[in-house]
């Protein structure tokens, strides 16, 4: 077994809180700031396990739902480390931005992938063969020890190291020759950070869809490495396997939404899964009331995402009625919510943006609802998406050269 070319850290960084809390996320980061430069550069490839998360950050649940934001984990590396020796975690959390932008500029890309994913359910309802390969991989019964650990860790933990994400997906498409739409659909049940655009583009880019002819293959040898002799599966995995196909989609980018503008001094707040830190949302007017907007979690509903999610909702209330003195209610229905709104008395109920996905697709007809009531929903973009999500037309290299810039322009903002 190959040593970690680093000494062992505090247990505290070892072993994750995952509370779906702001002040477990705040502790997480505090606890990891130590090991975001130099250390994370040379150790992030190795998945030490489960019980070891010492040289990743583990933050991305926070992240998801924006318990803490992007800004303030960039601003927090960059006090403790400077940029060049913190780039390379700090390119890390741009990469999620980076999906995020070049999936709302091309929402068809989605809507393929959830055509495709109902229509192959179908064809496993139809086919028992594929039904019995896919339950046994969804069961962890597929002989491959690494894999089956994996799925383990994912349905009881919801939490995968990077590298171990990427080897799944690999071996799921290539080996086990299982459709990556239900692979990635298996992955956004149960993680705790599950984000469409991440999930959905990572899955793509591995079978060698989203930059075509270029897809990833584990490598028994590279999975022996990295998770320092835990795992071997030499033989058991398909390592030259070709990229997979599909017919032409036109994946240009659109236009982003413009940003939209309250004009009201009285206002409505309305938060949701995609940004629950509405302390920190650009909001000019007096807010007069509040609440919280719930989208039913696709999973198990006593899995660990769910879990996490019903906390972080809660966490997200409370803060709302501790910041602005006003009571927060949790509303599951657009009844609910509309009945809230008309209760306001106000012309404009503000919302933080949602991007593409299942939480915007409620907050479109919430928007149309409302305005039959004579209130207007305004979406409230943050000037980090605004100055990186434009940045995604192409790969993320454009993204990344303007690293320095972006980096430096959250000390203007």
């Amino acid at each position: 077994m190959t040593p970690l070319p680093f000494d062992p850290t505090p247990q505290a960084l070892s072993r994750v809180d995952w509370t779906g809390t702001r002040a477990a996320g705040l502790a997480r980061l505090e606890a990891f700031l130590p090991a975001a430069g130099t250390a994370y550069t040379r150790t992030r490839n190795s998945d030490l396990g489960p019980d070891d998360r010492s040289n990743v950050s583990a933050l991305s649940p926070w992240l998801a739902r924006r318990l803490i934001t992007e800004e303030e984990v960039v601003s927090r590396v960059m006090a403790s480390h400077g940029f060049v020796k913190a780039e390379k975690f700090i390119q890390e959390v741009y990469w999620r931005s980076y999906w995020k932008g070049w999936l709302e500029m091309r929402p068809q890309v989605l809507t393929r992938f959830n055509q495709d994913r109902l229509a192959l359910k179908q064809t496993v309802a139809e086919d028992p063969a594929l039904a019995q390969r896919l339950a046994r991989a969804k069961a962890g019964e597929t002989g491959i020890a690494c894999f089956d650990a994996w799925v383990r860790e994912l349905t009881t933990l919801g939490w995968l190291h990077n590298h171990a994400r990427m080897w799944f997906a690999s071996i799921w498409i290539f080996t086990l020759e299982l459709p990556w739409q239900l692979g990635a659909d298996f992955f956004f049940k149960h993680l705790l950070d599950a984000d469409v655009a991440s999930n959905t583009l990572s899955w793509r880019w591995v079978a060698g869809l989203h930059t075509k002819g270029k897809h990833y293959l584990a490598r028994a040898s590279n999975i022996e490495t990295h998770t320092l002799g835990r795992f071997n599966p030499a033989g058991q995995l398909a390592e030259n396997a070709l990229p997979l196909d599909e017919p032409s989609l036109q994946t240009g980018p659109g236009a982003m939404p413009e940003r939209e503008i309250l004009f009201e001094e009285r206002i409505g707040l309305l938060v949701h899964g995609e940004d629950l830190h509405p302390e920190s949302l650009p909001l000019s007017a007096k807010v007069v009331g509040a609440g919280l907007l719930h989208v039913a979690e696709i999973g198990p509903a006593d899995g660990a995402k769910n879990k996490f999610t019903r906390r972080a909702e809660q966490d997200a209330c409370n803060r709302l009625e501790q910041a602005f003195g006003v009571e927060a209610p949790l509303m599951a229905s657009l009844d609910e919510v509309l009945n809230w709104a008309v209760g306001l008395d106000v012309k404009e109920i503000a919302t933080p943006y949602a991007p593409v996905g299942p939480i915007a697709w409620h907050v479109t007809d919430l928007k149309r609802a409302l305005a039959d009531q004579g209130i207007r929903l305004v979406q409230v973009r943050r000037s980090w998406d605004s100055r990186t999500w434009p940045l995604a037309t192409g790969g993320f290299f454009k993204l990344k050269e303007k690293l320095p810039n972006l980096v430096r322009d959250l000390d203007r903002a």
